[in-house]
Formats: structure tokens, sequence, C-alpha cells
């Protein structure tokens, strides 16, 4: 079993419940941080979401392919904004 695999099969019994609140904690975190803190943060979040969005992208409706496009672009001028 290659690695990717063993990392899919771990994050797919990880509770919908807890992955929200993750998220959650770490959007709120980035945007009530200051500076580079919060914008670390916000890329470490994007970065997640942008793992998701690439791993899952074959077995993805066209219409959820681009609502996670948008969530990511706008996730990262987040990013850049908290940034500067």
């Amino acid at each position: 079993m290659a690695p990717s695999e063993n990392l899919l099969r771990r994050m797919a019994r990880v509770s919908p419940t807890t992955a929200f609140i993750v998220a959650l904690v770490l959007m709120l975190a980035g945007l009530f941080l200051p500076g580079i803190v919060g914008a670390a943060l916000l890329f470490l979040l994007a970065a997640g979401l942008a793992g998701l969005t690439f791993t899952t992208w074959p077995v993805q409706a066209p219409p959820t392919r681009v609502l996670r496009v948008v969530m990511l672009v706008l996730l990262l001028a987040g990013v850049v904004t908290k940034a500067m």
C-alpha cells in the first residue's frame, strides 16, 4: 500500500464534526491573530483545502469543483491580505 493510500485511509476515519471544528478554529484563529501568524494559519488551512481538492477532484461533480476552487481562491486572497 502506497503512503498516500495510508494517509487517505486515516483521513477517512476522522469524524466530520472533528474536521469541521478543527477547520473552524484554524479559520477564526487566522482571522483574529495579527499579521504573519494569522496569515500562516490561513495558509495552513488553504494547503489542507488544496490537498483535499486535488485528492477528490476525479470524483467530484463540476459544480462542486467550481465551489472548491472559488473557496480556495478566496482563502488565498485572505492570506495575502492578512500578510500585508
